[in-house]
C-alpha cells in the first residue's frame, strides 16, 4: 500500500513554488502573445493567467483532502511555501497599479484591455483568499490544534478554511465560526483589509465599465 500510494503522494505534494513557477512560465507566454497591445495589458494578462493556474492547481491538490490529510499537509515543513504565498500577495497588489493605469488610459474602453483588467482583478481576489485559507489551516494545525471554533465535532478540512477565507473576503467579518486567539484575529484583520482594498477596486471597475457603455 505504501509503495502504491507513494508516487501519488509525490504527485499531489508538488511544492507551492513549483506550481507557481509553472504558472509564471505559462503567464509569460500569454503576456508575450498580447504584448502588441501594451506592456501593461500584457503584464495584467500574464498575471491573471499565473494567478488562475495557482488557484486551480492548489485546490486540485488540497480540495479533496479530508481532515487527517489536511492536518498532515498543513503542518508539513515546506520552505518554499511562504515564498510562494508572498509572491502571490505582492503580485496581486502590484496588479492593482496596472489596473489603475489601464482604467485611466485612453484605451480603457477597448475589449482586450478591459478583459485583462477584469481577469486580473478576479484572479487576484481568488488567489488572495486561497493563500489565506492555506494560512488559516497551517495556523490551526500547527502546535496545539485550535484557534477557530467551527462548532462541529469532526476536525476541519481545507474546504472549511476556504469557507472562513471567502466569508472574510466577501463580508470583511466572521460568520458562524469564532476566532479564539489573537494570532487568528491579526491574520483575519490583514485579510479583511486586503479584501476591502480589492472590493473597492472591483466597485470602481464596475462603475467605470458601466459608465463606458
Amino acid at each position: 500500500m505504501t509503495a502504491t500510494s507513494s508516487p501519488r503522494r509525490r504527485t499531489r505534494d508538488v511544492v507551492p513554488l513549483a506550481r507557481l513557477g509553472i504558472g509564471v512560465v505559462i503567464g509569460v507566454a500569454v503576456a508575450l502573445v498580447v504584448v502588441w497591445t501594451s506592456l501593461v495589458v500584457a503584464v495584467l494578462a500574464g498575471w491573471a493567467t499565473t494567478a488562475v493556474l495557482f488557484v486551480v492547481s492548489t485546490w486540485a491538490v488540497v480540495g479533496p483532502m479530508d481532515s487527517a490529510q489536511t492536518s498532515a499537509h498543513a503542518t508539513r515543513e515546506e520552505p518554499t511555501r511562504t515564498g510562494a504565498h508572498l509572491v502571490v500577495v505582492v503580485g496581486a497588489l502590484v496588479s492593482l497599479a496596472g489596473v489603475t493605469v489601464v482604467l485611466v488610459g485612453p484605451d480603457d474602453g477597448d475589449a482586450l484591455p478591459t478583459l485583462a483588467v477584469v481577469a486580473s482583478v478576479v484572479a487576484s481576489w481568488a488567489a488572495i483568499h486561497t493563500v489565506f485559507a492555506l494560512r488559516y489551516a497551517r495556523m490551526f494545525f500547527g502546535g496545539t490544534p485550535g484557534g477557530i471554533d467551527f462548532h462541529q465535532d469532526e476536525p476541519p478540512r481545507y474546504t472549511d478554511f476556504a469557507y472562513v477565507a471567502v466569508t472574510i473576503g466577501m463580508s470583511f467579518a466572521i460568520s458562524d465560526t469564532d476566532l479564539e486567539s489573537s494570532a487568528f484575529r491579526r491574520a483575519a484583520l490583514a485579510h479583511a483589509m486586503l479584501s476591502y482594498l480589492f472590493g473597492t477596486v472591483i466597485i470602481a471597475l464596475v462603475v467605470t465599465l458601466v459608465g463606458g457603455l
